[in-house]
């Protein structure tokens, strides 16, 4: 039985070199040093990408007989950005550390200030658990514990305060609000600051060989434009009726000055978007709708239900009436890893208004014409890619003392389903082996791996994620079974090669993340 050790405060760099010990992620340019906050997905990585991607499509998609696909171009017609906001209002709030010289967004360091006061409260809470057991009522040590009602009282100052200068847009307030809290630079110490300033996102580039503002092109920095700009050639095209979604990945980019936390905040991601057009008065039922059923989609990945939590915005954005994520528990606190946003008819009205093209559907109840509105799902693939590593990496001891590190990555999405062992190379084995892996590679993804003992590749199995290992030995040239071993108890079971390779097609289905 092995004994997981204890999640420590080096977790996160443990999964960082891991990612690239195990050809998951590299850094983008390695040899020449790197580019900073840009990385590239190795042989596993991508098969662990392309899994979650297609798990989010076949959810989205494939079980909706009410949404359908688009991949619209990077390049936009430079309008576009204009019409949606992006050109005006795209911008962080931004301040510099004088002694350090490093930049960081005004409102991030104060969520960090909030978050560790949440901290503190839930060491208070932890502790009294401890301390009174069974008898523990958590609700009721909130609502009467002095230090927790104290810094309770402080997370609700502060809130406001964040939430005025947002919504005032005030960068004055911002400062004095990092001044009056006392936030310090986390590399430097240093509570000497710049005031807090505003820097556009959008990276752009030129059409053609003239530069110009006529030929200024922009990258990107969200996929749900190209939706919009695409949605009469869609109903049109597919003769949908309201409500309706169209669902998009693709790359997107964001001149972030503050990138950091590994592929948590880069320069180039992709995301995973569904925005869903329903008829105006009919948002708020269909916004609880897509809330609780992303969880769900979330909750499914078996990475532990309390690892996620709702976050309402603190200041919507300036086409959204109403807005939250859900988060995930990182080793570096609750982060964002989706967007559940009601845009209104903010986006298609922009458009229309802009390119004097009729973006409405008709109603024949009401014999007239209607603009809808519109609920956004959107969630990051590569915070989604490493939301699955940091939970799903693992170190134990096992009884006999020695060290075990494994991915337990749900079965569905892990890059190998099955690692195809034969026990040596010679007396046949490899031939077996072969076969089989020839015979199986077209149902699941597999690996095959004669090198080093087979100690040590069941090590190097666990440590890539794969679910499953079939091994060959000199037996099985005369019963025509195999030994298979599931990755995460380590149980081995002697089986006929066709009810092993059964076995571990129904379990690493997408089916088996729905039962």
């Amino acid at each position: 039985m092995a004994q997981q050790t204890t999640r420590s405060s080096d977790h996160f760099q443990l999964v960082i070199s891991h990612c690239k010990e195990y050809g998951f992620v590299f850094g983008s340019s390695d040899i020449y040093d790197g580019l900073s906050a840009v990385y590239d997905y190795g042989p596993n990585g991508v098969l662990l990408k392309n899994a979650l991607r297609n798990y989010w499509w076949k959810d989205m998609v494939q079980r909706h007989d009410n949404i359908v696909g688009l991949d619209a171009a990077i390049f936009m017609h430079p309008k576009t950005w204009k019409a949606s906001g992006h050109v005006d209002a795209f911008n962080d709030p931004l301040i510099d550390n004088k002694d350090s010289k490093k930049r960081y967004r005004a409102d991030v360091l104060v969520e960090e200030y909030i978050a560790k006061i949440e901290g503190k409260i839930q060491k208070d809470v932890d502790k009294a658990k401890k301390r009174f057991g069974d008898a523990f009522d958590e609700a009721q040590f909130r609502a009467t514990n002095g230090n927790t009602l104290r810094r309770a009282k402080e997370i609700e100052d502060v809130t406001q305060r964040l939430k005025d200068a947002l919504e005032q847009e005030d960068l004055g307030h911002f400062t004095a609000l990092i001044n009056d809290l006392g936030l310090s630079c986390p590399v430097s110490g240093s509570k000497n600051w710049t005031e807090v300033r505003r820097f556009n996102l959008m990276f752009h580039t030129q059409l053609g060989n003239i530069s110009g503002e006529e030929s200024k092109l922009y990258l990107r920095p969200e996929t749900a434009q190209g939706i919009f700009v695409n949605f009469l050639n869609t109903i049109n095209s597919t003769r949908q009726k309201i409500p309706f979604g169209i669902a998009q990945t693709g790359k997107a980019f964001r001149n972030e000055i503050v990138a950091r936390q590994f592929i948590f905040r880069m320069r180039e991601f992709e995301q995973m978007e569904m925005q869903f057009f329903v008829p105006p008065g009919s948002s708020p039922e269909h916004y609880a709708f897509w809330k609780e059923e992303r969880l769900k989609w979330h909750h499914r990945l078996g990475l532990g239900e309390d690892n996620y939590r709702f976050h309402d915005h603190i200041k919507t954005a300036h086409y959204a009436d109403a807005a939250l994520d859900i988060e995930f528990r990182f080793p570096f606190g609750f982060k964002e890893l989706e967007g559940i946003h009601s845009r209104t008819d903010f986006d298609l009205k922009q458009h229309e208004a802009l390119s004097g093209k009729k973006l409405q559907v008709f109603d024949p109840v009401s014999n007239s014409h209607f603009t809808p509105n519109v609920i956004e799902t959107s969630i990051g693939l590569d915070r989604l890619f490493l939301a699955v590593m940091c939970a799903s990496l693992k170190e134990e001891i096992l009884d006999s003392g020695q060290p075990r590190r494994v991915l337990s990555l749900p079965p569905a999405l892990a890059p190998n389903h099955l690692a195809i062992l034969p026990l040596v190379k010679k007396d046949g084995l490899p031939e077996i082996a072969k076969k089989i892996f020839q015979e199986a590679q077209l149902d699941v993804m597999c690996q095959y791996d004669d090198k080093d003992s087979i100690g040590k590749r069941y090590r190097r199995q666990d440590a890539l994620g794969s679910p499953y290992c079939l091994t060959i030995d000199h037996d099985s040239l005369q019963d025509n079974q195999v030994t298979l071993r599931e990755r995460d108890s380590m149980q081995q079971e002697r089986v006929p090669i066709a009810e092993a390779l059964d076995r571990v097609q129904k379990t690493t289905s997408l089916r088996s993340l729905y039962q």
